[in-house]
């Protein structure tokens, strides 16, 4: 597994790194998508660290806006994520109040006790991080079918590949999450599931 993992790290880095600020209108509308970031390798390379796709069609752009340029971590788990992990490493009490959700009017109507203006402050610092420490890769996959398959395989090859370790000062060793803890993946689903086999990695770079 090692061998796909490594394919996999090498064909998404092979690509031009999209480093923030970009134009999300120059980025395919469907896709997969890895994020890189700073200070971590794995396979020689770039180490992975987190991989997305979306379920709605032409929906890629939205779900990277999303992620790098929306203040708001309930439309983003990525977001929620890093922010959890940030106050984390703070031993920060606001942490309790950012794992609520507010997505909702019910939701903030139960949470009225959540101090917006720290709200927005922890906000603004996540966007801060993401946009200066991580980096894009993106491999256009039309078909829905596609690209839920391949995420899910991505993901779970790079989870149980025994090369793929974070460093000793990687922000996720800070989350509240042991699922990112232990998999070294800003991710908590499809780990450790369906692995990639030579074919997918074939599909993959026929896509790209």
């Amino acid at each position: 597994m090692s061998k796909l993992c490594s394919q996999v790290h090498l064909l998404f880095s092979s690509k031009q790194a999209i480093q923030f600020p970009f134009n999300p209108s120059k980025l395919p509308k469907n896709g997969i998508y890895v994020l890189f970031e700073d200070g971590e390798t794995a396979h020689g390379t770039k180490r992975i660290v987190r991989v997305g796709t979306h379920t709605g069609d032409d929906h890629l752009r939205l779900r990277l806006r999303n992620h790098f340029m929306q203040d708001s971590k309930d439309r983003s788990s990525f977001r929620k994520m890093i922010g959890s992990a940030l106050l984390q490493r703070e031993s920060d009490l606001f942490l309790q109040q950012w794992e609520l959700d507010s997505s909702t009017q019910e939701a903030k109507e139960k949470n009225v006790n959540i101090d917006l203006k720290r709200l927005a402050e922890v906000e603004n610092k996540v966007t801060e991080y993401i946009q200066k420490h991580f980096q894009l890769g993106v491999i256009e996959v039309k078909e829905k079918t596609d690209r839920l398959e391949l995420e899910s395989k991505i993901i779970s090859t790079i989870s149980r590949c025994e090369e793929c370790k974070p460093s000793a000062g990687w922000l996720g060793l800070q989350s509240p999450r042991e699922k990112i803890r232990e998999s070294g993946l800003w991710l908590t689903n499809e780990l450790y599931k369906t692995q990639l086999v030579e074919a997918d990695i074939e599909k993959l770079k026929s896509f790209g």
